[in-house]
């Protein structure tokens, strides 16, 4: 299950060199994973915090393969995975593509913890929609 969503570079995340500095690709796909996670998953991050459940990342990886520059109008993709070993974790690949090309690639890995301290664990209703979703065979980019 791929989701996209489109953007344009904003003026502000140009660096010196004319090109989107790489602090802001992660921020892009977050927007988009964001999204992703309360369209499709139907997980609204910020109800679930008041409800005391925190999803946080505990990892990620990015490869940089092309810059972006000021006003180009690129598409972030999302594609859900769940753990091969079976821990309560979610996997999300994304991509940043323009004009057909993939300039950035990465996977964020997440999870679900009590907001009061506690062992990670993934709700039920995301537990469900893992068991049907492909298993990440390699936790990183190739």
């Amino acid at each position: 299950m791929e989701f996209s969503k489109d953007y344009t570079v904003k003026d502000e995340h140009i660096d010196v060199q004319g090109i989107m500095d790489g602090l802001y690709y992660p921020f892009y796909m977050e927007w988009c994973r964001h999204d992703f996670i309360r369209e499709v998953l139907g997980f609204d991050l910020e109800e679930q915090a008041h409800k005391g459940v925190f999803m946080v990342l505990s990892q990620y990886t990015i490869k940089y393969l092309r810059s972006l520059k000021k006003g180009d109008q690129f598409t972030v993709t999302c594609t859900l995975y769940g753990d091969k070993a079976g821990q309560p974790r979610l996997h999300f690949k994304q991509t940043i593509i323009m004009n057909g090309k993939v300039m950035t690639s990465a996977v964020f890995t997440g999870t679900c913890i009590p907001a009061a301290g506690g062992r990670p664990y993934l709700p039920e209703a995301i537990s469900s929609l893992i068991a049907e979703a492909p298993k990440l065979e390699f936790e990183g980019i190739k």
